[in-house]
């Protein structure tokens, strides 16, 4: 019997490129063979996003896309788009399948003939009934491996989808996380990046109950013993929960480098309010002038909201002062959109469309002079970079321990590998060129 090909695609963030690497895994443990999204397959899985409208609209591009290449294939559409909406999702032309937040990893059971529904069937829980946890890992797509440790979250955030799709804040046990460190770590993948909804929460619900059993700093002390690992990479954590005590950890760490993503989502403590975050502007401060303190040339990345409702042009310029001001790396600038069954929809205030593009082109500009300047702070100083797996344009690309992307002209042999370098120019691309000092480890 001929082999059954699978492709699939992942919108949105790491923690979900993690769980398609899993469902991947269980499809190869059933005998399908894993080919590429522009490939002829006999199953396409969509994981989908929901955190902005642009993740929506995505969607059906997306569909479009692997219809072009077999129209008789089997759509599958999973993730947080599919929990949210399922009923939506089923009704987009091709789609034959919606699972939802706890059926997409048992996805083969789902599976009968594979023969085209005239309508989607959607297999979708109640988000309460959510409560499991189920750890995955992303190996084999890159040189770095995003890690699940958490999954959820506790947090009312009045913008926000994801206790909506994800369900409670829970956590992989301390012994899963460190065996499949090692599992990752044997592979040869040479970075392990950490990823959940809220991985400072890590600890909760870790053995099926509410309290802590362990803390985020005792995962952090314990994945810094496991053995084989380079690099370990924190992704992005809320600051009220980045302790002062993991940041010294991490400054002193044999493998966690200096590299703190943390959201921030206005400059505005009266925005911070409406938007129900847990902290206010000058905790932020405190985190990162602690950060400097202990690791001056540390990349610390911010995430922001622009547009929330009731958000003025004096609140949105303390927001730009502020971090214009702030002694921080890069922003990832995201526009407000509404989403359904969220208090911030239902607010007064809306921004005007043009308003919050306005706001964004101006954040995006100061973002770039941001990344410039922390470039510049880090020429000729002397670093280790890892060289990932794609040739663009001619160039194989790579990040220091402190996230400053390098380019190099390409060499196969370069890939996964870890060179000590001197970071000398900056050329027109932002990008950091340099002098090689030795070959530090090769595969």
């Amino acid at each position: 019997m001929e082999t059954k090909k699978v492709a699939f695609f992942t919108l949105g963030c790491k923690l979900n490129f993690s769980e398609t690497s899993t469902i991947a895994r269980s499809f190869e443990n059933e005998g399908f063979e894993r080919v590429g999204f522009h490939e002829k397959a006999d199953i396409y899985v969509i994981n989908t996003c929901s955190v902005t409208e642009n993740a929506d609209k995505r969607f059906k591009t997306i569909v479009k896309q692997a219809q072009k290449v077999n129209e008789d294939a089997f759509l599958v559409a999973v993730g947080c788009y599919a929990q949210l909406k399922p009923e939506e999702l089923a009704e987009v032309d091709g789609v034959d399948l919606v699972l939802g937040a706890t059926e997409k990893f048992k996805i083969t059971d789902y599976l009968n003939d594979l023969s085209k529904n005239e309508m989607g069937e959607v297999h979708s829980c109640e988000i309460d009934e959510a409560d499991f946890y189920v750890g995955s890992y992303s190996i084999g797509d890159r040189t770095r491996a995003f890690l699940k440790v958490q999954d959820g979250c506790d947090y009312k955030c009045t913008y926000c989808t994801i206790p909506l799709a994800r369900g409670i804040s829970r956590s992989d046990k301390l012994q899963n996380v460190l065996d499949n460190a090692s599992e990752i770590s044997e592979k040869g993948i040479k970075e392990i990046v950490l990823t959940g909804v809220n991985i400072g929460d890590y600890g909760k619900g870790e053995f099926g109950n509410k309290k802590h059993e362990h803390t985020f700093l005792d995962l952090v002390k314990a994945l810094d013993e496991v053995e084989g690992i380079e690099r370990l990479r924190i992704s992005s954590i809320e600051p009220n929960l980045l302790k002062n005590e993991t940041i010294e950890f991490v400054a002193r760490s044999k493998t966690f480098v200096p590299h703190f993503h943390i959201p921030l989502q206005s400059g505005s403590d009266e925005i911070l309010k409406k938007m129900r975050r847990r902290y206010m502007s000058d905790l932020y401060v405190d985190r990162v002038n602690h950060i400097r303190e202990v690791m001056p040339d540390a990349c610390i990345g911010v995430d922001v909201i622009v547009g929330f409702p009731g958000e003025t042009d004096e609140h949105f310029l303390q927001t730009y002062n502020f971090l214009n001001e702030l002694d921080i790396s890069y922003l990832h600038v995201f526009t407000y959109s509404e989403r359904d069954n969220t208090p911030a929809a239902e607010m007064s205030g809306a921004v005007p469309l043009k308003v919050r593009k306005k706001r964004s082109k101006m954040l995006r500009g100061l973002s770039v002079k941001k990344r410039r300047a922390f470039y510049e702070k880090q020429l000729g100083s002397e670093r280790k970079v890892l060289f990932e797996g794609e040739n663009k344009d001619g160039y194989i690309h790579g990040f220091t321990e402190n996230y400053v992307k390098v380019k190099a002209p390409w060499n196969p042999h370069l890939v996964n590998t870890i060179h000590n370098i001197k970071l000398t120019e900056i050329d027109e691309d932002g990008l950091v060129r340099f002098e090689e000092l030795e070959k530090a480890v090769a595969v």
